[in-house]
């Protein structure tokens, strides 16, 4: 996924009201960017931090600039929840992950379960539908590791049971998961953090959900998944 025009950067000043971010441009200039992410961003808003941001040229926009990377722990990571399904998208298209190729339709956003809307549904006539869920992952305590989710998430449990009740359908269920950070090699699910979610994983995983992890390259000018990690305990 390449950005559509270079990324113009700053420090952050403060993020507020989850969707909004002050922050001083390297040209002096202060601005309020938009914040694409719902999360916590646990470690990841300490005012004077390095940020990239996206400039939108749509004049009905209250706030033209979106934040999309921040550096942390001496890497870059990238935050805006919305890019993982393109990023995921490539992955499958272009072969990484091999259990997922073959496909005949990829469709996107695609209405499942209860009130959900499943990220990617991969179609073949020949074979099940894989229900395929995305989740963006950007934190890290442990060098080399990172971790989801870095909250509380009752609709991330919500999607681990939907999947399995896919699964139980006659279907694939997978969760697939797209580290926006280089620096980490493997992925754990954070019970600390969030037990409902740890244990939703479990049950998910005994009733045959597949779980994949993605490390990404990121620049400022793109970012790109290049392989898969392993999921530990």
């Amino acid at each position: 996924m390449i950005f559509t025009s270079p990324l113009v950067t700053g420090r952050l000043v403060q993020r507020y009201k989850r969707f909004l971010a002050d922050i001083i441009l390297d040209d002096g200039n202060p601005i309020t960017s938009s914040v694409p992410n719902t999360g916590s961003m646990l470690g990841l808003t300490d005012p004077g931090i390095r940020v990239w941001l996206s400039l939108s040229n749509d004049t009905k926009r209250k706030y033209p600039h979106t934040l999309q990377m921040v550096e942390a722990q001496g890497t870059i990571v990238g935050i805006n929840t919305g890019l993982p399904n393109r990023i995921a998208e490539e992955a499958i298209l272009s072969g990484l992950l091999p259990t997922l190729t073959g496909y005949g339709e990829l469709k996107r956003e695609q209405k499942y379960g209860i009130n959900s809307r499943i990220d990617i549904l991969l179609h073949d006539g020949e074979r099940p539908s894989a229900y395929v869920e995305v989740k963006n992952v950007h934190f890290s305590r442990t060098n080399g590791l990172a971790e989801f989710p870095d909250s509380p998430t009752a609709r991330g449990a919500k999607h681990l049971d939907e999947l399995g009740n896919m699964v139980e359908s006659g279907h694939r269920g997978v969760m697939l998961y797209v580290i926006q950070r280089g620096d980490c090699d493997s992925l754990k699910i954070c019970g600390d953090l969030d037990p409902i979610y740890a244990a939703a994983f479990e049950r998910a995983m005994r009733r045959g959900v597949e779980a994949y992890a993605l490390k990404c390259h990121i620049t400022p000018t793109g970012i790109a998944a290049i392989s898969t990690m392993p999921i530990i305990d």
